[in-house]
């Protein structure tokens, strides 16, 4: 029986160390694998060989239960692959360990309001968005293009999308789409 850990940031500018330290520290004997990958983007081939590699009797263990699951979805399919292949997952900082079904029980309920903070933070993002556009203060990224440009190019020079978004310095698609625009 293999203990895993599993340490995890999201961008290259942060780093596992306190991850590191607190999971071999409980877990001395236990095999780290650490990993950079954003948590959403559901590319972490770290975690996925880990995933592959476990087998019954073996523990998958990570410093927080962020670190490992955005979402609920992506959490219960964790915890799902780990039980059918017979392992368990322990989450180091709250002592959770779904080897037990009271630890598998409050997993879910960790991670139904772990979404549900993270839908929330959506909303008043979505509302700050909104009141400042309302107020005039937010107006978005300054377009890179030159709509006028690419009317010269294709109206007055001629020039085909293709010609215009080399002269332009643009891609095909944008050129095509502000065509379309007229």
């Amino acid at each position: 029986m293999t203990t895993f850990l599993y340490a995890r940031v999201s961008t290259t500018d942060q780093n596992t160390a306190a991850q590191v330290e607190a999971l071999t520290t409980a877990f001395p004997d236990g095999v780290l694998r650490e990993e950079k990958a954003s948590a959403t983007t559901m590319e972490r081939p770290v975690l996925q060989l880990l995933l592959d590699m476990i087998h019954k009797g073996d523990t998958l263990v990570v410093w927080k239960l962020d670190r490992l699951a955005r979402n609920m979805a992506d959490l219960l399919g964790i915890v799902e692959t780990l039980k059918s292949k017979g392992a368990s997952l322990k989450i180091h900082d709250q002592s959770i360990d779904t080897g037990t079904a009271s630890g598998t029980a409050f997993l879910q309920m960790l991670g139904v309001f772990a979404e549900f903070e993270t839908n929330l933070r959506k909303e008043r993002q979505l509302a700050g968005i909104q009141k400042a556009k309302a107020e005039g203060r937010y107006t978005g990224r300054p377009a890179k293009i030159d709509p006028e440009a690419v009317r010269q190019c294709l109206e007055v020079e001629k020039l085909s999308y293709r010609a215009t978004a080399k002269k332009l310095g643009i891609a095909l698609s944008s050129v095509q789409r502000l065509a379309k625009q007229g």
